[in-house]
Order: C-alpha cells, then structure tokens, then sequence
C-alpha cells in the first residue's frame, strides 16, 4: 500500500528487526527446495522494489494495517535495499521485478524514471514501470517501454481507480501493441477495494481480449473467478503472490474444489512473493506450494519455465 511521500530524510529504516532470518541460513532452505528439481534458480516477479521514501510509507501502512486489515502484519525484511538485493541473490533468484505504484496523478512517471535507474544498476531485475488514468499516462507508458520496460505494475485498489477508465485506453492499447504484460492487483485481498473485482478487468478483456495481464495474488478474494478469466483469455496469467501460505488461508482460502485447475493451469501461473513486505519467511511461499502436491514438473514451470517464457530471459 502506499501514501503520499515524504521527504528523503523519512528514507526506510534499514535495520532488521527480530524476526529476520539469517540470510545464508534461509538461502540454503529455499536452494534446498528448487535444486532437486535441477532448475538454474527461480524467477520471482513479483517484488517490490521503490525509492527510500515511498518504501517507508508502505511499510508505515502495514505497520498500522491491523484496523484496516484485521490483523498484524510485520515486515519480515526491513532491510537496507542493497540487503535485500543480496538476499534474493542469494536464494538463487535469477530474475525480479521492482513493482512499484502510484496512488494520485503526477507520480507514475516520477517512479518509472527511479525504476529505470534501479534496473540499469541491477542488470537482474526485470525492468518495471507503472501508470495511473491520467491524461499524460499513454505517453508515458510508450516512453518507458522504449526505454526497455519488461513489466508494468497496477494496483487497483491503492490508487482506487476504475481499469476501464477511459484514460487507460492509450495505455492498454500500447501494452497490447509491445506485448509487455501488467502485474494488476485487481482482487479483493486483503481489503476489497471500490474497483476491486473480477468485474471491471473481464470488462478490460472484452476490449483488448489480447491484453498480457498477470493478476497478482492468484486473485485473492475471487479465486475461481479469476482462474476462469486466465482459461478464457490466451495471455491472461497469475501469480502466486502470497497464495497457499499460512497468513492467507487463515482468511482467505484457496477453495479445495479449484485446486485442479492449479494444474490445468500450471503453464499460466508464474511464482510471486511480495518480498520484502511478507509478514513471514521468504522460504514459506514456496513450502506452501511445494506443499500442494501437484509435482515436480508443475513446480519447474511455476518457479521458473513459465517466466522463462514470457518475459524470453
């Protein structure tokens, strides 16, 4: 989540709390997991990398999440960004994202220009940018996907805005045009938002049925009526992004009767954590999908070949 930034001396605080694991201690548990299956590393795309300020806020939401939430939710990697980079290097991550989202106008084009310059300075990050329905926005977006943007990021509900304004119209015509999918936060986890839904995005889809979309959290909230968008649009995606965890499915389950579709769907699903604002391990997420039974071979395509991919690395 985000708010409005502050000035840089409210940069994120950079020293770990308790309850960080030990960085060599978690990389030999998650190389434990994915090395059996004799895969080269893993591709997390979806993480979120922001300017010191903004990141702060983020984490002072989360901070303060219970009212809103329902419930606690610590940020397990409360680290310098530097750390953090070195930790999912670590963990034989080969390639991330910097997701990252304005909540007001006049901020999209402002994070996409620090964006750039954290994916020339970390060749291993797939280069992310961001929009937001604003006249400005199609311009932007061509601007950013010219200058090697791979992914975009939208989050519905912090920027609290309808996917079919209008003024998207320039930007998913231009997504569509270059093929660079959207990591869309459009599900109703963990607080329904006003535009939040499978509703407006199967309205995006009916217009560009083309779209490369990849839903964040497996649609938390609306599961089964997301994975039915996924079987019905060729390039609609999800990611696994805090899905099958403890934290989620005390709240908000991943319905048993779907979990055949997991596998129906095991080309479209790519892994997603939220690292660094995950209130637990980095090691559970994939523990928890390890744990779904559904095999080595749907294992290798969710944490690797299916990013593989898409994205051509």
């Amino acid at each position: 989540m985000c708010t409005t930034p502050s000035s840089p001396d409210d940069a994120a605080a950079a020293t770990p709390t308790a309850g960080t694991p030990d960085a060599a201690a978690e990389a030999t548990e998650v190389r434990a997991l994915w090395e059996p299956l004799g895969l080269p590393g893993i591709v997390d795309v979806h993480t979120h990398f922001m300017p010191d300020r903004v990141l702060s806020k983020v984490w002072q939401y989360f901070d303060a999440a219970g009212p809103k939430v329902g419930r606690a939710w610590p940020i397990t990697y409360r680290e310098a960004e530097d750390a953090r980079v070195a930790r999912l290097r670590s963990y034989g991550v080969l390639a991330y994202s910097s997701m990252l989202y304005p909540h007001k106008a006049d901020m999209a084009a402002w994070l996409n220009a620090w964006s750039a310059d954290f994916a020339s300075r970390h060749p291993d990050c797939l280069h992310t940018a961001t929009f937001f329905p604003e006249p400005s926005a199609g311009g932007y977006v061509r601007d950013a996907i010219e200058s090697g943007a791979r992914v975009f990021k939208s989050h519905v509900q912090v920027g609290e805005y309808d996917p079919g304004d209008p003024l998207l119209d320039p930007v998913w015509e231009v997504l569509d045009e270059s093929r660079v999918p959207t990591v869309i936060h459009c599900g109703g986890g963990p607080v329904p938002g006003t535009f939040t839904g499978p509703g407006p995005m199967a309205a995006v889809l009916e217009r560009f049925p083309r779209l490369p979309l990849i839903v964040a959290h497996m649609g938390m909230g609306e599961y089964t009526e997301f994975l039915d968008l996924a079987e019905r649009y060729e390039h609609v995606y999800l990611d696994t992004t805090m899905a099958f965890t403890d934290f989620v499915e005390e709240t908000m389950p991943f319905p048993a009767d779907q979990r055949g579709r997991l596998a129906d769907l095991g080309h479209k699903i790519l892994l997603g954590t939220d690292f660094p604002n995950i209130p637990y391990p980095y090691v559970h997420q994939l523990e928890a999908m390890a744990r779904l039974g559904l095999g080595d071979d749907w294992l290798r395509a969710v944490w690797h070949g299916n990013a593989v991919r898409l994205f051509d690395l």
